[in-house]
């Protein structure tokens, strides 16, 4: 995977960098898996805006991925290699041997061709799901689970992965991405592998309107506001606005918003670092 450049044609193509495609195997999504996702414009049922600088953009179509990974013992075949519009990382379309199709994220190194399977059975290889208890300490892994059978929550967009690092009872000890170092449950899935599409990390969109086709609207500062409108706003010419506020008032910058009596809490080992 690699990015690509443009010739300075225009304004919006001289920083506009974007991914390459070399991967792909097909351009038309299972149609049995996809769905439209109606967009609301950040309006609530009244009609009342509760989310700001939502509205627009191109119509989407959904891919429904398979974060359980709960067919385990059946054996699939990877069909293809898809680009997904709403996430990051590239998807790979499944077919099991019972004839059942589901999208994965593809992680980094899989082919079409290549035979995945999950459960305790599985072997520890790239786009097996196995459960924790059965994947070797110091194993890259992704597309980790919280609850067992709830899905994957942890580690899905393009380039990431984690790190078993040891076991304690019941627990196993995962370093995140983040930095974060927690314990989550040895019965929980996640997958062998790091996520593909690293480079994704390296893409600019170049221009304002590429934003406008994602459904997102300029945002407005705070500093620009009057005082009824923003905590940051009002003052002389250009002031600065003293501490940098949410709209609520809260601190920017430095404020823990974590609830200390957050149950979690116990789970984890070592912070993020800041």
């Amino acid at each position: 995977m690699a990015v690509r450049k443009f010739k300075p044609t225009s304004p919006g193509q001289r920083h506009k960098i974007i991914g390459t495609f070399d991967d792909i195997t097909a351009k038309v999504p299972e149609k049995s898996l996809v769905f439209g996702k109606k967009s609301s414009g950040g309006r609530n049922n009244d009609g009342k805006m509760t989310m700001r600088y939502i509205g627009g953009g191109c119509s989407k179509v959904i891919r429904v991925i398979d974060y359980k990974r709960n067919k385990d013992g059946i054996p699939a075949v990877v069909k293809t290699i898809e680009y997904d519009p709403n996430r990051s990382a590239r998807i790979a379309l499944l077919f099991y041997a019972d004839g059942e199709k589901k999208y994965i994220i593809a992680p980094n190194g899989l082919k079409v061709g290549s035979t995945l399977s999950s459960g305790e059975m599985a072997a520890p290889e790239i786009g097996n799901a196995l459960p924790l208890q059965k994947i070797p300490v110091g194993t890259v892994i992704h597309n980790i689970e919280l609850r067992p059978g709830e899905g994957a929550s942890l580690v899905r967009s393009a380039g990431n992965f984690a790190q078993l690092t040891s076991r304690e009872d019941k627990y196993c000890v995962i370093k995140l991405p983040s930095g974060e170092v927690r314990r989550i449950l040895s019965t929980c899935k996640a997958t062998i592998g790091c996520v593909g599409n690293s480079d994704h990390a390296l893409e600019c969109s170049g221009k304002a309107g590429r934003s406008r086709w994602l459904g997102r609207r300029p945002r407005n500062r705070g500093v620009v506001m009057n005082p009824v409108d923003h905590p940051m706003g009002g003052g002389e010419g250009r002031a600065s606005g003293g501490l940098p506020r949410s709209r609520k008032g809260l601190c920017a910058k430095g404020l823990k918003t974590r609830s200390p009596k957050k149950q979690s809490s116990k789970y984890i080992v070592e912070r993020r670092k800041k």
